[in-house]
């Protein structure tokens, strides 16, 4: 009857939290999540990154005498090491430039409740000391004061560091370590929950289909099935529902079989972190693309080394011995016409460069046309992350290519800073 009762307690905490998963490690890490919730125990949570460590906490709380106290998570890895100190313990007025009032901080704002924090293991050592002191004594001290203030905090906290090495290195107490890890629980990687890895599969392709009014979800063949569970999925579930994603916007036929699934990188037994291009098609697209811009810009070279001349002869000057075609010869490109089936999905157009918005003001004409292709387009990158100030983001959407054809086109050429 108690194991029914589990059961039922365990399915229901699924439901209300959006788990997805019958692997008994997963259940057993729900299990102790509501053991130790009835106690203010600190509580330690590991696992690899994307492994959902963050419904853990929030769980804790949300089945704790502190249910209806404050519940505040932070990113430890997130906070400029300068102010971190400043945001958890607070500060006074004056303590420092900008310090204008007084400042509770999160230690502060959760008293009473559950404060979270989040990769915890980036904490700088400074921060470290203060927070054992928390821990061992309830107490702490604002930054820019010398009174102690009291605090009934509840710590659960995350990391995907591997702890052991993070002390034997010097990078983490190893006190503040066994104060945080009273009870420690141990998120199981996706490679390691079986069937699981086809139930989320399943829930993010119908998550996927609902969200964008695809009329068909995903649907795997038992073989596909079987290379889903023997990959080793470096990135957990954020990496699956990366690919489902990807796949349900590009795939067009709905049955997904292993040979679509290699198509993103995704082989039996194989633990790959190589980034998806599916049948390459992205990347032909925007090289289809980047070489459209390079004639047109060989284009524009031309007409206005046309006009050059003729204003040479306007003010007298000597012409040259070989005056420059009306319209330059343009070496044919090689065909790139991706050969993958058209998406049913609507895609984002693809925009081309107008010369003016590439071409630097005093351009060494002659130079810019007798480079190649290759030259062009390192050259127009080049252009492009000056521009910017090397914001890739802002440069790609300017050059009409994706971030990643970007990085690549960066790395291609040499020009990583």
């Amino acid at each position: 009857m108690e194991r029914n009762r589990q059961d039922i307690d365990l399915r229901e905490l699924k439901m209300q939290y959006g788990i997805v998963g019958r692997d008994p490690k997963l259940d057993r890490v729900l299990h102790t999540a509501l053991q130790v919730a009835r106690t203010n125990l600190s509580v330690l949570i590991q696992g690899e990154s994307g492994t959902g460590k963050e419904a853990i906490p929030r769980i804790i709380h949300n089945n704790s005498l502190r249910k209806a106290r404050p519940y505040i998570a932070i990113n430890c890895g997130s906070i400029p090491e300068g102010t971190i100190d400043s945001e958890l313990f607070g500060h006074v007025k004056g303590s420092f430039t900008g310090a204008i009032a007084d400042h509770e901080g999160y230690f502060g704002a959760a008293n009473g409740g559950t404060l979270f924090l989040d990769e915890v293991g980036e904490l700088p050592l400074s921060t470290q000391v203060r927070l054992l002191r928390v821990l061992e004594t309830g107490e702490y001290v604002p930054v820019g004061s010398n009174t102690p203030k009291k605090t009934d905090v509840r710590i659960v906290a995350a990391t995907n560091v591997q702890m052991k090495n993070a002390i034997r290195e010097g990078h983490f107490r190893e006190d503040l370590y066994y104060r945080l890890c009273t009870i420690s629980i141990l998120m199981p990687p996706l490679r390691d929950r079986g069937m699981d890895m086809v139930l989320l599969f399943r829930k993010f392709a119908m998550d996927t289909a609902r969200e964008y009014h695809i009329p068909q979800e995903l649907m795997l063949t038992s073989e596909a099935e079987q290379v889903v569970m023997s990959y080793k999925w470096p990135g957990n579930i954020r990496q699956l529902k990366n690919i489902v994603e990807q796949m349900s916007i590009l795939c067009e036929d709905r049955t997904v079989t292993p040979d679509v699934l290699a198509e993103y990188h995704i082989f039996p037994g194989e633990e790959s972190t190589a980034v998806s291009a599916p049948n390459s098609c992205r990347r032909d697209t925007d090289d289809a693309n980047l070489r459209q811009t390079v004639e047109i810009m060989k284009y524009a070279i031309a007409s206005l080394k046309q006009d050059v001349e003729m204003l040479k002869r306007k003010m007298g000057v000597a012409e040259d011995a070989n005056p420059l075609p009306a319209v330059a010869q343009l070496d044919a490109p090689h065909d790139i016409t991706p050969s993958v089936p058209a998406v049913r999905y609507e895609q984002r157009p693809v925009k081309t460069v107008p010369p003016q918005k590439v071409l630097d003001e005093g351009e060494d004409v002659e130079a810019m046309d007798d480079l190649n292709i290759a030259d062009m387009e390192k050259k127009m990158i080049e252009r492009a992350l000056r521009k910017h100030h090397n914001r890739r983001k802002n440069a790609a959407a300017e050059l009409g290519l994706s971030e990643r054809t970007l990085y690549r086109k960066i790395k291609d050429y040499g020009l990583e800073e």
